[in-house]
């Protein structure tokens, strides 16, 4: 340190000595006016002085004293006592000098009082030099554990803090580690299905076109007994699987290098999948007696370019989901709000929750906790949707807590206008008839629509169709085009004839029916080609029972 600086800085220790605490113990006023005065001419400025000891201990709690000049010999208690309550209030690594005056000049009294605590020993009657030299070094003593102590304390804050940062960082990283393996055992999971699933779909070609053939061999020689139903379930179980493929491709399909993506207003189809559940989440609280409540929440947020149909199925699946998770009611919100140029939406449910396990396994094909209730496809198909739109998805959930599924969007920049969502599916529960000459086909259509919590009738031809229909009491009729008796055009007049409000959806396996002799009846409303997604027919009835033309 340069000589320059040295006597500021013994100006500012010797200041700083000076304004440390002493606290005088003596049952003589005389000591301790004496000893004030002796002080004070030295310039400390904080004294304090008590004749009873008793009044020590309240003083060392209340004024907390850097330095104690005690007197050994006292009424009521001692200068021994008043050291004894003193240590005992002291905690562990606490520094407070005690110097001991006494006129007491014995080897065996000096012995005590520095085992008992003392940490200076000065006899009366002093010296002014020598007392104020010894108070000194003590308050410098005193000075320098309390600076030592606020570094230790500075120092401890600062490793738990660096601690605490690393233990953060630490977690960062094994959650990010668990997304890597995660993702790269489903990206793994997901490249086995899409090779095990052509040959899947051609041993399935294989069984469902010998167990037609078995159909129509069964029928022409007019075989009796168990083979009819036999060859339908053969049939029944082939296209069933080929369903399962179907959604097991889903999975992990990547994005088409020529899949269009558009702005979409995510925003409108969050109101659209809560409508569309509607039905069922409010028939689930009559059955149950347990009200559910699905309410919507959150920030204004910007497009995102994706498809509307399959991000309304992803939302679809996901209120399902909670639905399910909430046996005894409680509510559902679905919550967004955009992050610099993300858009987040979150799916919070207050049902049973899921362990740890569930939680890392849930978007895995094929596994479920809902046992024959459950396909265990749900998820895997959300999670396939949002990695197609370069989306993230995250499931915080504890068991007994609730479920909270986080969706992260990048934010559409193009400048281009967001389309208006296709519309949602009616928020009630629609009566529809559905009619194809192969049961299988009513059969699968029925459970599609029945999941959806309408109501379904089914029937084999046109004939039994228009019976079954009789003066109008359908929403929906949705009827093949090619069927003995009475075609699907023949029908959808008929249909029109007798209740023209009704809306007639052809569901057929030709693939241009726009032109020549294979045009459609003016009185189809829309047209799907077989075989339809749940996706495709959720927005044929959206179209047709909200007035917007489909395509023809």
């Amino acid at each position: 340190m340069p000589p320059s600086v040295q006597p500021e800085a013994a100006h500012l220790r010797r200041d700083a000595l000076r304004a440390m605490r002493v606290l005088i113990i003596d049952d003589e006023t005389v000591n301790c006016a004496l000893l004030q005065s002796l002080l004070a001419a030295e310039g400390f400025s904080q004294l304090e002085a008590l004749t009873d000891p008793r009044e020590a201990l309240l003083a060392v709690r209340t004024w907390h004293p850097d330095l104690i000049l005690l007197d050994l010999m006292m009424p009521w208690l001692d200068g021994f006592d008043v050291m004894k309550q003193i240590a005992a209030e002291l905690r562990p690594g606490d520094f407070l000098p005690i110097m001991v005056l006494t006129a007491d000049i014995s080897d065996a009294t000096r012995q005590r009082a520095l085992a008992d605590g003392a940490t200076d020993f000065l006899t009366k009657p002093f010296g002014r030099l020598d007392c104020v030299l010894r108070i000194t070094n003590l308050l410098a003593t005193r000075h320098a554990h309390l600076q030592l102590t606020a570094q230790n304390e500075l120092l401890d804050q600062r490793v738990k803090e660096r601690t605490a940062a690393l233990e953060d960082a630490l977690a960062e990283l094994r959650t990010a580690q668990q997304h890597i393996v995660q993702r790269e055992r489903l990206s793994a999971l997901g490249s086995m299905v899409t090779g095990i699933a052509h040959d899947f779909n051609n041993s399935l070609a294989v069984i469902l076109g010998n167990g037609e053939r078995l159909q129509r061999e069964v029928r022409a020689h007019g075989v009796a007994g168990p083979f009819p139903d036999i060859a339908q379930t053969i049939v029944t179980a082939a296209l069933d699987a080929a369903d399962t493929v179907a959604r097991l491709r889903d999975f992990q399909r990547p994005a088409s290098p020529g899949e269009i993506r558009v702005p979409v207003a995510l925003d409108e189809i969050i109101e659209q999948a809560v409508e569309f559940t509607r039905p069922r989440w409010q028939a689930e609280s009559l059955g149950r007696g347990a009200p559910i409540d699905v309410h919507r929440e959150g920030d204004a947020i910007p497009p995102i370019a994706g498809s509307a149909a399959e991000l309304r199925d992803a939302l679809t699946n996901l209120i399902f989901n909670a639905i399910d998770a909430m046996p005894q009611g409680g509510g559902i919100t679905l919550r967004t709000r955009a992050a610099g140029d993300r858009v987040i939406v979150e799916v919070i449910d207050h049902g049973i929750g899921m362990t740890e396990e569930v939680r890392r396994r849930c978007f895995e094909p094929f596994f479920t906790t809902k046992g024959d209730h459950g396909s265990g496809l749900g998820l895997s198909m959300v999670y396939g949707i949002i990695q197609r739109h370069d989306g993230a998805i995250q499931i915080e959930s504890s068991p007994g807590r609730g479920a909270r599924v986080t969706l992260s969007f990048p934010a559409d920049r193009s400048g281009l206008r967001a389309l208006p969502a296709e519309p949602a599916q009616p928020s009630r529960s629609l009566k529809i008839l559905v009619v194809d000459d192969q049961s299988v086909l009513t059969e699968l259509l029925a459970e599609m629509l029945t999941r959806d919590w309408h109501q379904v009738t089914v029937a084999s031809d046109g004939c039994e169709a228009l019976e079954k229909f009789g003066f109008g009491d359908f929403d929906v009729v949705i009827t093949d085009k090619a069927m003995p008796t009475m075609n699907g055009d023949q029908l959808a007049a008929a249909v029109k004839a007798r209740a023209p409000e009704t809306r007639v959806i052809m569901l057929t396996g030709f693939g241009d029916l726009t032109h020549g002799d294979e045009g459609v009846s003016e009185f189809i409303d829309h047209i799907l080609t077989k075989p339809a997604t749940n996706a495709e027919l959720r927005a044929a009835i959206a179209s047709v029972m909200t007035g917007i033309a489909g395509p023809r």
